[in-house]
């Protein structure tokens, strides 16, 4: 008999820990530098903008935009297989990082370059959860 397979859970680091501990919170947080007031995701140790050293975690809107997106139907594991298809998109966030993710509550087929979007997050395990994207309905 075998193991249920599991999804991939993050393995927070020194620099994505505080990053990982908004989303615990249901808190979308992303760098800002106090230099040059770039705001930057993914986490890392200096400014992509600047190089600069004194990165600030702040909580960002959380909407965004649809930059690009593909449709999986195949799952890259039978951890994920209930899941097809599903939708891994780029998503503008308002702030101007951009955030690779999933967007959910809709049909793969509605989703289009340039929807409006705004984060929900997803727990999967204790401790974990897993920001994704929903359609910002106005």
């Amino acid at each position: 008999m075998s193991a249920t397979p599991t999804k991939n859970v993050p393995a927070p680091t020194p620099e994505t820990a505080e990053y990982w501990q908004g989303c615990q919170r249901h808190e979308l947080l992303i760098q800002r530098c106090a230099d040059c007031a770039a705001h930057q995701f993914y986490p890392r140790i200096l400014c992509a903008a600047c190089s600069g050293r004194r990165l600030a975690w702040v909580q960002a809107s959380g909407r965004g935009s649809v930059k690009t997106f593909t449709i999986v139907r195949r799952a890259v594991s039978q951890a994920y297989a209930a899941e097809v298809p599903y939708v891994v998109a780029l998503v503008d966030l308002e702030e101007g990082p951009t955030m690779m993710s999933n967007i959910v509550g809709c049909g793969v087929q509605e989703v289009s370059i340039g929807m409006p979007v705004e984060v929900v997050f997803e727990d999967w395990a204790e401790g974990v959860s897993i920001p994704k994207f929903k359609p910002l309905r106005a």
